[in-house]
């Protein structure tokens, strides 16, 4: 039986004003872990509020498990939990009273709400401290506070929305390994919207990269990690031509960029001591060798320098996991 998209887009549009903030998205995507990258102005948080149901599209629609974010929009707001970037809480609650109360507005009765707030508030470690005021609550506890919100009432898709801005480095390590925990859980799907490229990295497997309001780039970084080749720049001493053919020789592609300098491509069965054993006995010496592969970083940065088209899921394609 064939899996039902998390998020299925069909031409969606969203204008404010005259303004198109999101522009013809489509595609499905089914991923566990979802990043949302672009930069300031992209359309990420209103692509997230449009399928919060919060924003009504200009045209075309959005589905979430299937369900249309505007016809169903009670029935999405249910299977879904939302951890803003701002902090939305009410003045002079605790934190127990708090989340027990978002529990409730999810549609929880009052003693299963106080229950699961517990249990939340123990899960994302504020469990000491759940009957102080959250306006006492530190900035790296106020963003607990917030994640503990959107997941006590057990929602199938977790929307988080810069879950470690205005974190110190431990309060950051603290929310990643959170993260990575429910992701590992497999009980939601979750998508994370951060301008911190490494807080993506670390936490999601597919990215979704948002320009002008258009995906431009689709990557699941599980495949790039596998299928992604390791580059290296080689300096040397000796005759790069015999050298660069005995690298052929092991299936690398080699160029020579200079007199002395080659750039080559190491395939999967090649390691470096196989380089320097090709250069022993080429008679090379290496002065410098470079080793480098592409990061989150490389592939955000390509797609903003290339990304002036739309990305969509082709009509003919079969789409799985998030893939094209």
């Amino acid at each position: 039986m064939e899996s039902r998209p998390v998020i299925q887009l069909d031409g969606l549009v969203v204008r404010f004003g005259n303004r198109t903030i999101l522009d013809n998205l489509n595609g499905s995507l089914s991923g566990r872990a979802i990043g949302l990258l672009g930069p300031n102005g992209a359309g990420k948080s209103t692509l997230i509020n449009t399928l919060l149901g919060f924003f009504k599209p200009a045209r075309g629609t959005a589905r979430v498990f299937g369900h249309d974010v505007q016809t169903a929009t009670r029935r999405v707001r249910g299977l879904t939990g939302y951890m803003p970037e701002n902090d939305s809480f009410i003045a002079r609650m605790s934190a127990v009273s708090f989340v027990t109360y978002m529990a409730e507005l999810s549609g929880l009765p009052r003693d299963a709400a106080l229950e699961r707030a517990h249990e939340a508030l123990f899960y994302v470690g504020l469990g000491e401290s759940r009957y102080r005021k959250l306006e006492e609550y530190s900035a790296g506890m106020k963003q607990l506070a917030k994640l503990a919100q959107a997941i006590v009432h057990g929602p199938k898709l977790l929307f988080l929305d810069e879950p470690t801005n205005g974190l110190d480095p431990s309060a950051r390590q603290r929310m990643i390994r959170l993260i990575r925990d429910i992701r590992e859980k497999g009980d939601l799907n979750l998508i994370l919207c951060s301008h911190l490229l490494r807080d993506v990295e670390e936490t999601c497997e597919e990215v979704v990269i948002l320009k002008q309001g258009r995906i431009v780039h689709y990557a699941n970084l599980e495949e790039e990690r596998l299928l992604n080749r390791k580059f290296i720049e080689l300096e040397t001493d000796g005759e790069s031509e015999g050298f660069a053919e005995g690298l052929r020789g092991l299936g690398c592609e080699c160029a020579l960029t200079g007199e002395r300098r080659l750039k080559m491509v190491l395939t999967g069965a090649v390691e470096i001591r196989d380089v320097y054993r090709i250069a022993s006995e080429r008679g090379v010496n290496i002065r410098r060798l470079n080793y480098k592969r592409d990061s989150l970083e490389d592939i955000f940065l390509k797609a903003m320098e290339n990304g002036h088209g739309q990305w969509s899921a082709p009509a003919h394609a079969e789409v799985q996991n998030g893939r094209v």
